[in-house]
């Protein structure tokens, strides 16, 4: 995997991170051939939203272990029970009810964490596609975008739907790719408050920079 010569950040890294990040990336060599593509497209620093298609719950290590700096997820809050809380503060998870809350608790959480100069991770589809097509964004990720106002790094799976796609069993050995595109700043995809559908037509610019990135040949590997 090209990302395994890299090295974590000299800013501080939670212990369990670095041990999830390293277990997973383990997991992903053994049992899947997994290659990043265009990581110097990754902000080395400050606030971002990495945002990426939806096809497996393979998804989100996938994209973790493409790169070393640590970046945060969003985890069912029904989840943060007793040891598990630590652990999964500990791997930079953020709480979120998924069972019909509001959105702008999720909203609130998520730009708490921009404001501290970290990365986020969202996939504006907002649910795993059950066929490995696209499906349309949510306004939500529009709204997360404009009000943190930070760039956002559009992000393509290739694979994981074949490894581990809803209804599909554990394909071992498929080939996962995960290609960066170039960072897509504010003004590229807010069109502003004038905009009485700034937020949809925000989301919509963001999956649409996510659509353009196209599958790369293995010697494309960077």
């Amino acid at each position: 995997m090209p990302v395994s010569t890299q090295t974590f950040p000299k800013t501080p890294v939670k212990p369990l991170y670095r041990i999830g990040w390293n277990l997973c990336s383990a997991v992903f060599d053994s049992l899947f051939r997994l290659e990043s593509y265009d990581t110097h497209f990754v902000p080395p620093s400050g606030p971002f939203l990495l945002a990426s298609n939806h096809v497996s719950y393979l998804d989100p290590p996938a994209v973790g272990v493409s790169f070393r700096r640590p970046i945060h997820y969003f985890a069912r809050d029904t989840l943060f029970k007793g040891p598990a809380d630590k652990i999964l503060r500990g791997v930079n998870a953020v709480p979120v009810n998924n069972r019909g809350g509001s959105d702008l608790v999720a909203v609130r959480r998520a730009l708490e964490v921009l404001k501290s100069g970290e990365g986020l991770l969202v996939f504006p589809e907002g649910t795993r596609s059950p066929d490995g097509n696209f499906l349309p964004a949510r306004r939500g990720i529009g709204l997360l975008a404009c009000k943190g106002g930070v760039p956002v790094l559009p992000t393509r799976i290739f694979g994981t739907y074949d490894a581990l796609g809803r209804g599909k069993k554990p394909k071992w050995g498929q080939q996962l790719k995960v290609r960066f595109g170039p960072l897509i700043h504010p003004d590229q995809f807010d069109p502003g408050r004038g905009d009485k559908a700034r937020f949809d037509n925000a989301a919509e610019n963001i999956m649409s920079a996510i659509r353009g990135i196209e599958e790369p040949r293995a010697a494309q590997a960077v």
